[in-house]
């Protein structure tokens, strides 16, 4: 954003310069061209309870989204913009899974819930649909990125989900409000999926199934892929096998993507960090470049093993101010909000930091308590 000087710069510059910071040509020609009677209904869209628009010179756009190649202008959002900083994983797989997939996805859905983390899909049919619906069984948060404006819902059948995910979590698109789904949109929204998630758990996929697309840009975006094995037998299984065969992790059990996420999640909870000192000294979030670039990008995400601080979390005072709202009796995470007078990304971020170290102890509906006391 700083190459341009700001939003009036942004909209003021040649359609060449808008493309050269690697925005994609719809956007450019939106922003070098705008259609006044389309910004008239995005208006009165946005006028609706729970909606807001997030474009990259906000504080609430979600930071690892930030650090992908091509990092959209801007997010429609309907339900709790705060839930994108949460700790995700992608949960992806057939539109037609079999009914091992299918118990597989809600199994693997709930746990992860249950151990603190937002599930992120893509509303369609079969394996997306059913971990939003388990992750709001387990009474836990959930992110779905649509392939077309909010208003426009694919595949109609999702649209019940889609009202009960607003009012537990979130859903957004990059495309604006009267955008019908097509097919050329899909690949574009995968790149969403994958750059707000820590990791991407593949549940079943064909080998020609998009589903590897995602995995594919997930890879590209530095993220942690998670592949369940299958029956050499079960065409579902095929994309699977080839991922690992490509150094997809591997998935048995919850441990095996737990552990892989911890270095992911300090990362975030760096982010957070530096984003809130930012605040404190100047009230704004830092300018952006449009390019990709990676002013948040982290040590735990670019390939080096070190943690994003130096002091440990024992030391560090925000740390400090949640442990002592924690008992060992489970306690909701809005309580514990409130009671430490920390932001919501915040507390969600170092409260999985925390479950990952073992020191808390997460529980469906989102209430934490202590499991261990420190000994300073």
């Amino acid at each position: 954003m700083d190459r341009f000087g700001g939003i009036d710069g942004l909209l003021a510059a040649p359609f060449a310069d808008l493309r050269a910071a690697g925005l994609r040509e719809e956007t450019a020609h939106a922003l070098h061209h705008p259609d006044p009677e389309l910004l008239d209904r995005d208006q009165r869209w946005l006028e609706g309870d729970e909606r807001c628009l997030l474009t990259l010179a906000d504080e609430r756009y979600p930071s690892l989204l930030r650090t992908i190649s091509s990092p959209p202008a801007a997010l429609f959002v309907e339900g709790d913009p705060d839930v994108l900083w949460q700790p995700q994983i992608a949960v992806i797989g057939s539109r037609n899974p079999t009914s091992g997939g299918r118990d597989n996805a809600r199994d693997f859905t709930r746990e992860l819930s249950r151990r603190g983390l937002t599930i992120t899909s893509g509303l369609a049919s079969g394996i997306d649909s059913i971990a939003h619906q388990a992750a709001l069984e387990a009474g836990g948060q959930t992110v779905a990125v649509l392939g077309s404006g909010l208003d426009q819902v694919y595949p109609e059948s999702s649209k019940p989900l889609a009202q009960q995910i607003t009012e537990q979590g979130v859903i957004i698109s990059e495309f604006p409000p009267g955008t019908r789904p097509q097919r050329s949109h899909f690949p574009s929204r995968n790149r969403i999926i994958s750059g707000l998630s820590l990791g991407v758990l593949v549940i079943e996929a064909g080998l020609r199934s998009g589903t590897l697309i995602t995995a594919r840009l997930a890879g590209t975006q530095g993220r942690e892929i998670f592949a369940l094995p299958g029956s050499i037998h079960n065409p579902m299984a095929k994309g699977c096998h080839r991922l690992i065969r490509d150094g997809a992790r591997l998935v048995e059990n919850i441990d095996d993507i737990m552990g892989e996420l911890a270095s992911l999640a300090g990362q975030l909870a760096g982010d957070l960090n530096q984003e809130m000192a930012r605040m404190d000294e100047d009230g704004e979030p830092d300018s952006l470049d449009l390019t990709g670039g990676r002013p948040h990008l982290s040590p735990s995400l670019s390939g080096s093993p070190t943690a994003p601080h130096s002091v440990p979390w024992e030391d560090d005072p925000e740390y400090q101010q949640l442990w002592s709202c924690l008992g060992y009796d489970p306690k909701p995470a809005d309580e514990i909000i409130e009671q430490s007078g920390l932001t919501a990304r915040a507390v969600s971020a170092m409260l999985l930091m925390l479950e990952l170290r073992g020191m808390v102890e997460a529980h469906p509906g989102g209430a934490y308590n202590r499991t261990k006391e420190v000994n300073k």
